[in-house]
């Protein structure tokens, strides 16, 4: 962790759109683990959900998240539900309740939410959002207001977020 830090300041707030039913979102669980451990609560890593229509249960798995985060494990959810990717294809929703149940969450609630919806409009809203700024893919990134698309590659992102980080935090501890 930067020694710059000083804990009497907000965090550096990375956004990760990202959705569950992408490979690549997978695929970028070690960098935001790294990002964890090297910044600690200096980076809050806030998940954002951008749904992609060539994936049939990801609206789906957005709204899991927010019903795990509504019982108090969005981030546990979204790793154990990533840590699957493969399986939700073809789970679909009965997989999302399957975590859910084996995560401890309630997953008669689960089940419920994905029936009634109502998680939808923050869903919808998160996408709405991605689409305003550019977001065309997942992950996708946003730090000190630099989008950082990893949808094609993420090669050298962990490194670019790292720099960012550092320099705003650098720019806090300044001020």
């Amino acid at each position: 962790m930067s020694d710059t830090v000083d804990p009497q300041q907000p965090p550096v707030v990375l956004d990760v759109w990202c959705e569950l039913q992408c490979p690549d979102c997978h695929t970028a669980l070690s960098d935001l683990h790294a990002l964890r451990a090297r910044f600690g609560d200096a980076l809050e890593i806030r998940l954002r959900h951008f749904p992609l229509e060539r994936h049939r249960h990801a609206h789906a798995a957005a709204q899991a998240v927010e019903e795990a985060a509504a019982q108090g494990q969005g981030w546990r959810f979204t790793e154990a539900v990533l840590e699957r990717v493969a399986e939700l294809a073809d789970g679909g929703e009965r997989l999302l309740v399957e975590v859910a149940r084996q995560l401890g969450l309630d997953a008669e609630e689960m089940d419920t939410a994905l029936i009634d919806g109502r998680h939808i409009l923050a869903v919808d809203a998160d996408q709405a959002e991605g689409k305003a700024i550019g977001v065309t893919g997942t992950p996708t990134y946003v730090i000190g207001g630099e989008r950082l698309d990893g949808g094609k590659s993420q090669e050298g992102l962990r490194e670019r977020i790292e720099e960012i980080a550092d320099r705003l935090l650098r720019e806090r501890s300044a001020a």
